[in-house]
């Protein structure tokens, strides 16, 4: 079955909430048994939407976080999760940062000792920063940047 839009799933909503409105009102003024043939139709029909509204939704293309919904089922505000989510996500994001600052770092070291080192192996590391973006020691003591730009350190 093709997916349902929005709007389809809208109107059974708005179908449901009529319903509940007209079973309200149909509650209010209950008068005995003269109403009661009434209301029974009235939640019949109000069944009949909510099974359509059942149906109609379940072929929706929206898909909510199992989290979310029970976030929303233990009475919590699915806000304080998107926030939370947000701030590991940011949490994350600083760890792998500093992981790979600190390896590029090492890198750089790493290159710098091996020409220092072994100067027959110079060109084979200068390759290896030009390929993954190091930096290299220039005579006065300035780094620069494979990809030219310079800074000072």
């Amino acid at each position: 079955m093709a997916p349902a839009t929005l709007d389809a799933v809208e109107d059974r909503l708005k179908d449901v909430i009529q319903n509940l409105f007209e079973i309200q009102s149909a509650v209010h003024g209950y008068l005995g048994p003269e109403t009661q043939q009434e209301l029974v139709r009235k939640i019949k029909i109000l069944t009949t939407n909510l099974a359509a509204l059942s149906t109609t939704s379940t072929h929706l293309p929206v898909r909510i976080p199992p989290e979310i919904i029970a976030y929303v089922e233990d009475g919590r505000n699915p806000d304080i999760y998107t926030r939370e989510f947000v701030e590991l996500v940011q949490k994350g994001n600083q760890y792998l940062k500093g992981k790979a600052e600190a390896f590029a770092s090492f890198r750089d070291v790493l290159a710098e000792e091996m020409s220092s080192a072994m100067p027959e192996v110079r060109g084979e590391v200068e390759r290896v920063l030009e390929a993954t973006g190091g930096k290299r020691r220039e005579q006065g003591g300035v780094e620069e940047r494979r990809n030219g730009e310079s800074g000072s350190s």
